[in-house]
C-alpha cells in the first residue's frame, strides 16, 4: 500500500512539474513573442512616418474621405515617400509629413502607381533613415507579419500582428496578411519579425482597381500590402512625375472558369497592342514569358501584373502552328464602340432572329430589312437567336459590310448587304408593346407573388417592394427595373403610379430594395445586398438579362451607378432621373455593354451637368440619350416615364 501511495505521489508530483514547465515555457514563449514584435517595430519605426492632409473633397462617390493622420514609408534619404494612394482621395490642396523626431515638413504629391494603388510624395530633406527591404521571394505563407503605422504622438508606431496568409495575391500585385488593417495604417509598412518590410499597406480586391476597392475589407483579416522591391523596380518612373497606369493587351479568353479551361483567346479589340502584334481569336496561348501556360489563370496573372509601357512576350498556336509575339502594353486602349444592325428581334423563341422593329436610318433600313422578317445567317454563319446574332455583330466595326440571309414569309430565302454603322442614340418612336399572352392554367405557382408586395430577403433586415405583372407569364422574358431611392424618401407611391401599369404594358417588373437607414440613404456597403436582391428575383422569375436596369433619382445616382459599375455582369442599362453621372463609368466592353438614359427638367439644376454627362459618354463611345422635360424644376419627370419604359423595351436592340 505504502509503495502504491508513493508511486501515486511521483506520478502527481512529476504531473505537477510537468505542468509548471509547460506553464512557465508557454509564458516564456509568449514573453519572447512579444519581445520580437516590438524589436520588429522598433527596427522599422526610424524609416515611418505620419502623414496629414488639408482641404480637399468631404465625399469621394460614396466614401466620406477624413482628415485624419495616415502613414507613410521613407524610400530614400533625400526624400522621398511611400505612402497609400486611398489616402488622397479627396485632393488634398496641402500635405504635411510629421518625421520619427518630429520634425513636420510640406510634402508635395509626385506620382501614382495606379496598378498598385500608392503613391509618391517628396519632402526636402536629406540623411532620411531607409527601410530593409525583404526580397518578396523569401516570403512564405504562416510566417509572422507586423503592420504598422504612426498616427499617433508616441515613440513606437501603432502595430497588429498577424501571419502572411497569401502570396502573389490580387494578380501576382500584393501579399495578403490576415493581421487588421484599419485605414489609419494604409501607407504604413507590413514588416517581418526582423523589422524588414515585406511591403506597403493598401487597399485593393481582386474585383476593381479603384481608389477605394477593398476598403470595406479594413479589419476583416483581410489585409493586402505591396511588395516593397516592386515599389522601388518602378520607383526611377514615379520620380519623373508620371503616373503608371495598369498595363493593357487588348484580348479576352473565351472560358469563365479561368483555373480549368485552356487559354483560347475570344476577342482581340481592334488596334490594341494584341491586334497590333497579329493576335486573333481562337489563337490558344502556350507559352508567357518563356514558360508554358495552360490555363487562364496563368495568362491573367503575368498580363494583369505589368505596367503600361512594359512588354509582355507570347506564343500562340494557330492551327498547327506556332506564332511568337512581343508587345508593348498600353495604358488605354481604343474606345470600344457597338456596331449597330438597327433592329429590334422578336422574343418568340422560334430558330431565327425575328424582325420587330427597324430603326429608321439604320443600316438594316437602307438593306430593306422589314418587320416580320426572320435573320437566319450572318456573314455565313447560322443564327438561332438574338444572342448568337449580337455575339457575331458585336466582333465587327461600324462601317464593315456584312451579308445577311433573310426569310420574308413564304418568299424565297434572301440575301442582303449592309454597311454596319454606329449605334443610333434614339428611342424608336411608336414603339409598340411586346404583348405577352397570359399564362396558361396552372402556369404559375400559387407561391409565387404578384402585384404589389413587400418582403423582406433572407439574411437582411430591411425591406424591398415589388411590382410583379398580374398576369405573370414565366415562359417570357421580363424586364428588370431596380429602383434605388434618394436619402430620406423610398419614393414608393410616386414609383407605382408612374411604373405600375407601364409593368403590365411593357413587361416590366420593378423591384425597389430599401436602404437600411432611409434618412440617410444607401452606402457603398449596401451594394452587395442590391446584387442578393436582383439574383434572388432571377431565381423566381423569368427575366431577360439583357434588360436590367438600375434607376434611381436625385442624390440616389450616385449609389445606382456603383452598384452598376461593380456588377457589370447583372446591369445592362442606367436610367437616372434629376441627376446626372457623377463617376465614370468603366471602360466600355463587348460582352459588358452598358446603355444610359437621363430624364430632367429643362429649369432643374441638375441639366446642365447631365448635358455633360451625355456628351462625355458619347464621347467614351457608350449609347446614351437625354429626355429634357419644359418647364419643370427638380422634381421626379412623370412625364417622361411611358418613354423611359419604351426605352428599356429596347434594350435588347441589335
Amino acid at each position: 500500500m505504502n509503495s502504491f501511495r508513493t508511486t501515486a505521489a511521483l506520478v502527481t508530483f512529476a504531473t505537477l512539474l510537468g505542468s509548471a514547465i509547460a506553464q512557465t515555457s508557454q509564458e516564456d514563449l509568449e514573453l519572447a513573442e512579444e519581445q520580437a514584435f516590438k524589436q520588429a517595430a522598433a527596427l522599422a519605426s526610424p524609416s515611418i512616418v505620419r502623414i496629414d492632409t488639408v482641404g480637399g473633397l468631404d465625399v469621394v462617390g460614396q466614401i466620406q474621405t477624413s482628415t485624419a493622420p495616415t502613414s507613410g514609408v521613407i524610400l530614400t534619404e533625400d526624400g522621398y515617400v511611400i505612402s497609400s494612394a486611398f489616402n488622397f482621395i479627396s485632393k488634398p490642396a496641402s500635405v504635411l509629413i510629421t518625421l520619427p523626431d518630429g520634425k513636420r515638413l510640406p510634402a508635395r504629391i509626385i506620382a501614382t502607381d495606379r496598378l498598385r494603388m500608392v503613391t509618391l510624395l517628396k519632402v526636402e530633406a536629406t540623411g532620411l533613415p531607409v527601410p530593409k527591404v525583404v526580397n518578396k521571394d523569401t516570403v512564405e505563407v504562416g510566417q509572422w507579419a507586423v503592420a504598422l503605422g504612426r498616427t499617433y504622438d508616441s515613440p513606437l508606431p501603432s502595430m497588429s500582428v498577424g501571419i502572411v496568409s497569401a502570396v502573389n495575391r490580387i494578380w501576382g500585385r500584393a501579399v495578403q496578411t490576415d493581421a487588421k488593417i484599419s485605414p489609419v495604417n494604409y501607407g504604413g509598412p507590413l514588416v517581418d519579425v526582423n523589422g524588414g518590410v515585406i511591403g506597403i499597406l493598401a487597399p485593393l480586391s481582386p474585383q476593381g482597381n479603384t481608389e477605394t476597392a477593398g476598403v470595406e475589407w479594413y479589419d476583416s483579416g483581410i489585409g493586402f500590402a505591396i511588395p516593397l522591391e516592386d515599389i522601388y523596380r518602378t520607383l526611377p518612373r514615379l520620380k519623373k512625375g508620371e503616373d503608371l497606369r495598369p498595363g493593357q493587351a487588348g484580348i479576352s479568353l473565351k472560358s469563365k472558369d479561368i483555373y480549368a479551361a485552356d487559354p483560347v483567346i475570344d476577342r482581340v479589340r481592334y488596334d490594341s497592342p494584341a491586334w497590333n502584334a497579329g493576335l486573333r481569336p481562337d489563337d490558344l496561348v502556350v507559352e508567357v514569358e518563356g514558360k508554358p501556360v495552360q490555363r487562364i489563370a496563368q495568362v491573367m496573372m503575368v498580363i494583369r501584373s505589368r505596367l503600361e509601357g512594359e512588354r509582355v512576350a507570347l506564343k500562340v498556336k494557330r492551327g498547327e502552328e506556332i506564332i511568337a509575339v512581343d508587345f508593348e502594353l498600353a495604358g488605354e486602349l481604343t474606345a470600344y464602340e457597338m456596331p449597330f444592325l438597327g433592329i429590334l428581334p422578336q422574343r418568340d423563341g422560334e430558330a431565327g432572329v425575328g424582325v420587330r422593329h427597324v430603326y429608321k436610318e439604320s443600316a438594316a433600313e437602307k438593306a430593306g430589312l422589314k418587320p416580320r422578317d426572320r435573320i437566319v445567317t450572318y456573314d455565313g454563319q447560322a443564327v438561332a437567336t438574338a444572342k448568337e446574332l449580337l455575339n457575331l455583330v458585336s466582333r465587327a466595326r461600324p462601317d464593315d459590310e456584312a451579308k445577311i440571309e433573310v426569310v420574308r414569309g413564304t418568299e424565297p430565302k434572301a440575301t442582303l448587304t449592309l454597311k454596319l454603322t454606329t449605334v443610333l442614340n434614339t428611342i424608336p418612336e411608336g414603339l409598340t408593346s411586346s404583348v405577352i399572352p397570359a399564362p396558361e392554367k396552372g402556369a404559375v405557382d400559387e407561391e409565387t407573388k404578384r402585384g404589389r408586395f413587400t418582403e423582406k430577403l433572407p439574411g437582411y433586415e430591411q425591406e424591398l417592394w415589388a411590382i410583379v405583372p398580374d398576369l405573370y407569364n414565366p415562359d417570357h422574358g421580363y424586364g428588370l427595373v431596380v429602383f434605388l431611392h434618394p436619402a430620406g424618401d423610398t419614393m414608393e407611391a410616386t414609383i407605382v403610379q408612374e411604373w405600375k401599369s407601364l409593368c403590365e404594358q411593357r413587361g416590366l417588373i420593378l423591384l425597389a430594395p430599401k436602404a437600411e437607414k432611409i434618412e440617410s440613404g444607401f452606402t457603398d456597403n449596401e451594394s452587395d445586398y442590391v446584387r442578393d436582391a436582383v439574383v434572388a428575383f432571377q431565381d423566381r422569375y423569368n427575366i431577360d438579362p439583357a434588360r436590367i436596369v438600375v434607376h434611381s433619382y436625385g442624390n440616389g445616382a450616385a449609389f445606382a451607378a456603383t452598384v452598376a459599375f461593380k456588377y457589370r455582369e447583372l446591369f445592362r442599362a442606367v436610367l437616372l432621373a434629376g441627376a446626372p453621372l457623377s463617376k465614370r463609368p468603366p471602360e466600355n466592353q463587348p460582352d459588358l455593354s452598358l446603355q444610359f438614359h437621363f430624364m430632367c427638367g429643362a429649369v432643374d439644376p441638375a441639366m446642365a451637368f447631365s448635358r455633360l454627362s451625355l456628351a462625355s459618354l458619347k464621347s467614351l463611345k457608350f449609347p446614351a440619350t437625354l429626355r429634357i422635360v419644359e418647364g419643370l424644376a427638380h422634381k421626379y419627370p412623370a412625364e417622361a416615364v411611358e418613354e423611359a419604359a419604351s426605352w428599356i423595351d429596347a434594350l435588347d436592340r441589335l
